[in-house]
């Protein structure tokens, strides 16, 4: 039987979406579900301490995001235009693809400014590619070091926050808007179930033995892509790069045998592992791209518990995670959720499923 689009829908309230992070990063709210039971506990999430014990492993995503918005004027005409960074295709000869937004103003050899505060021009980029399907590519067109450049980007970029938070960027974005072990620059989107952990809740979690396992998967904006076909096996996720070090997959492995805990933070964590198990159902180094798509029925190879958001209706993650939970106790927690006016999305609140 084909699993179906539509029995991820719920009914919500956008008044839900949580437009600022919680005042601190471990006082939002955990929902705890329990697969066995199907028991249901409201909490706060630095309550997540009381779950885990010594020997048991939290599966991080080290990635680090970018301010990949950038807002440029078009030559001659001044027009103003939004452009996102997606990836960067070539180091040296400065290549990137890129959205464009309004797309239909820019072809194939216009010039883009970036001013700084003073109307200077502190890049110029050229359209290169007008037929890719993420959109489009572009070259800027700068003569200094790859650091120098990077840190031109880094001034007049913005933190990407998804457009569903509907304000402008504020200082506080640039600090919460990124996990506190984020590490490898390369993600357009934060890995949000990870925005949760403080310093004092991973410092309490080392004193009780709790070991820590990093891998990295840069988000792209596939992760949030809207699914348009109702069969699901019929829908193709981006390719994301990934990498898993024979460290973190020697830590994951010795919990697994030894039946602990393996808890994957967020579902870019329970995608990079579900891409790299060997063929004794364990976790293996790995490097490259995935597209995995996880989605009901299907069996879980590495992690026995995870740490998620609440997510949009009919998106991958919230059917990754309906695969994890299971479909009926999940429909049930985000019932839940709307009702006891739990926070959304990226700045929301979180779920333990154990």
């Amino acid at each position: 039987m084909r699993t179906k689009l539509s029995q991820f829908d719920y009914d919500f309230d956008n008044q839900l979406i949580a437009k600022y992070p919680s005042e601190n990063r471990d006082e939002s709210r955990l929902m705890v579900v329990h697969r066995d039971t199907g028991k249901i506990e409201h909490k706060i999430f630095k309550d997540i301490l009381g779950y885990f014990d010594e020997g048991d492993v939290m599966i991080f995503n080290n990635t680090k995001v970018f301010p990949a918005r950038l807002f440029g004027k078009k030559e001659k005409t001044g027009a103003q235009i939004e452009v996102f960074l997606l990836r960067q295709l070539n180091s040296e000869q400065r290549l990137w693809d890129v959205l464009v937004d309004p797309a239909r103003k820019i072809r194939v050899g216009n010039k883009l400014y970036f001013t700084d505060e003073a109307g200077n021009d502190v890049l110029i980029a050229e359209v290169v590619d007008n037929t890719t399907s993420r959109g489009r590519t572009i070259r800027f067109l700068y003569e200094g070091t790859e650091d120098e450049f990077q840190k031109e980007l880094n001034y007049l970029g913005n933190t990407p926050l998804p457009k569903y938070i509907e304000r402008e960027v504020e200082g506080i974005d640039k600090e919460r808007y990124q996990t506190i072990y984020a590490k490898e620059l390369g993600a357009v989107a934060a890995p949000t179930a990870g925005l949760h952990f403080s310093r004092e809740v991973m410092k309490r979690f080392e004193i009780k033995g709790v070991d820590f396992a990093e891998l990295t998967l840069h988000i792209g904006l596939g992760t949030f892509r809207s699914i348009d076909v109702e069969d699901l096996s019929k829908h193709k996720m981006d390719a994301e790069y990934f990498r898993i070090t024979q460290e973190a997959a020697e830590t994951v492995n010795k919990a697994k045998k030894a039946h602990r805990r393996v808890c994957a933070v967020g579902t870019t964590s329970m995608r990079s592992i579900e891409t790299a198990v060997s063929a004794e159902n364990l976790l293996k180094t790995a490097e490259g791209w995935t597209n995995l798509f996880i989605y009901p029925p299907y069996d879980f190879h590495i992690a026995n518990c995870m740490v998620t958001n609440l997510h949009l209706p009919k998106s991958s993650l919230m059917i990754m995670v309906s695969a994890f939970g299971g479909q009926d106790l999940i429909k049930e927690a985000y019932a839940e959720a709307v009702k006891e006016k739990y926070r959304f999305f990226s700045y929301g609140d979180a779920m333990l499923i154990l």
